[in-house]
């Protein structure tokens, strides 16, 4: 069955369960505790959000992954954080940090598209990629909010690299290795 011949009903309802499932990876497998000012390793919580891409196409994979990200946004408590207590900041880190940081997530099809029939390096290259571009949005994010909570002396840049390097390298790890273990095992073959 192709993409186009898949009911709205039957898209929806795959989209919500596999949001349910990235949400509940994120909040009961962490890997280790979540770094003070908020971002964590997981269990390959992000993985469902990259198949809902695979399996529905970017489109799809952005709107779903921009639900997750609202979502994390409502259920975390990493707004108590923010140093500038306005709204300004409060836009800026529920935009960066969580509503695009997220929402790129959904691209992942996009990047694995033109690897064709080589699909396990378009997988783990896709996954690289969507991820890279979430560290993208949690350094700029740490350069311009977080960087109150660089040591003295530090740049904000650097600090920035570092605080965010420290969670999302490991988690994009974990990530493209447990996709394309799924992949080999066929657990998501394309529709």
């Amino acid at each position: 069955m192709s993409k186009i011949g898949i009911s709205p009903t039957r898209r929806l309802t795959e989209s919500a369960i596999f949001i349910a499932i990235a949400l509940v990876l994120d909040f009961v497998s962490r890997v280790i505790p979540g770094m003070p000012q908020g971002g964590s390793v997981t269990l390959a919580s992000l993985v469902p959000l990259l198949i809902i891409s695979y399996r529905h196409g970017f489109k799809w994979g952005i709107l779903s992954a921009l639900v997750f990200g609202i979502l994390k946004a409502i259920l975390s408590n990493n707004f108590a954080w923010v140093p500038v207590q306005n709204f300004q900041s409060f836009a800026l880190v529920a935009l960066l940090d969580y509503i695009v940081a997220f929402g790129v997530l959904g691209l992942a099809d996009l990047f694995r598209k033109p690897f064709g029939s080589r699909k396990y390096i378009g997988y783990a290259f896709s996954c690289v990629a969507v991820m890279f571009l979430r560290f993208l949005c949690h350094f700029v994010s740490g350069i311009i909010i977080w960087g109150v909570f660089a040591p003295e002396g530090v740049p904000n840049w650097l600090h920035s690299l570092l605080y965010n390097g420290a969670y999302m390298l490991p988690e994009t790890i974990i990530a493209t290795v447990v996709l394309v273990i799924l992949a080999r095992m066929g657990k998501f073959e394309e529709i």
